[in-house]
């Protein structure tokens, strides 16, 4: 199916989209080290692009204008492009390792726009090679990669029609280097208590919320689906039965799911997208005592632009 609606199991494409996931680790952390810290952990996420995965205007370490780092998933290279016009490019070859091209993306920023320290430690996975070590993850194949960034690409357009009427605090489109997930945040205003206290839990869940995302599978649920979840998930959170909406609870994942091949089945997928966040927004807000007017902004009342 064209248009980003197949939909690859994970253990078809498992070893490029790890090699991938872990060049976007590169940029993310390059966002810890260098952007002003915001709530809920903001300034560490990247963007979705036109051409692939990119951090926000970064400051220069040496103080002299901004640079930007950049995934293109076009031509299959490390971008490096600073605000004085000069830049570089590395080439995220089939077999290129990791470590490799981080180490050449660092002395390219040093050239660029002054050193930067990272903390070369990936987050969130279930290795643990340091980035600018990581001889493990070199297989990159290019078609692969361009069925994913065709997925990624009408997933987050989806999401993004999802959010757009919302007249609360929301987020744009991130794209999150840690889990490998595209999601959109909707507040509403109020604080929450973290579901731990480790750093990541204690500055991105200290605000009540609903979140809605994507993922291409991982080694918990292999295929490509979206996902939506409330914090604090109140009491009868949980049992909504979505019919007729697609999608459903996934009790194993603790959130519930549509899977991207049931999205597309419906013959019209972003719509089956801004339904079943819609209907798991709707009822999150109910259960979870949001401002009405909340909840019905979400849906278009009043209307963003009248």
């Amino acid at each position: 199916m064209a248009d980003g609606w197949s939909s690859p199991n994970y253990d078809e494409w498992r070893e490029t989209c790890d090699t991938l996931h872990a060049h976007t680790q590169f940029l993310g952390k390059l966002c810890v080290a260098l952007a002003p810290p915001e709530p809920q952990l903001q300034h560490a996420a990247l963007r979705l692009t036109a051409r692939g995965w990119e951090t926000l205007p970064l400051p220069s370490p040496n103080g002299n204008g901004a640079f930007v780092a950049a995934l293109d998933l076009r031509t299959h290279h490390l971008l490096i492009e600073h605000s004085d016009g000069m830049g570089a490019d590395i080439a995220l070859a089939p077999n290129r390792p990791v470590g490799e091209v981080v180490r050449e993306g660092l002395t390219a920023i040093d050239e660029l726009a002054g050193p930067v320290e990272i903390d070369p430690a990936p987050q969130e996975v279930d290795w643990s090679a340091p980035l600018d070590e990581d001889d493990e993850h070199r297989i990159y194949d290019p078609v692969q990669v361009k069925a994913y960034f065709e997925m990624a690409t009408a997933a987050g357009m989806a999401l993004t029609r999802f959010r757009a009427p919302f007249r609360g605090r929301s987020t744009p489109l991130n794209a999150w280097w840690g889990s490998f997930d595209l999601a959109v945040n909707l507040f509403s205003g109020r604080p929450a208590e973290p579901p731990s206290q480790d750093f990541i839990m204690r500055n991105a869940m200290d605000a009540q919320e609903v979140a809605v995302g994507w993922w291409p599978g991982d080694g918990r649920y292999g295929k490509p689906a979206f996902y939506a979840y409330a914090h604090p998930a109140e009491d009868g959170f949980a049992g909504r039965d979505l019919s007729p909406v697609p999608g459903g609870r996934n009790e194993e994942l603790g959130e519930y799911v549509l899977d991207h091949e049931e999205a597309a089945a419906t013959g019209n997928p972003e719509q089956a997208v801004i339904d079943f966040c819609g209907e798991i927004f709707s009822h999150a807000c109910s259960v979870c005592d949001w401002n009405p007017a909340l909840a019905a902004s979400a849906a278009g009342d009043p209307p963003p632009v009248r």
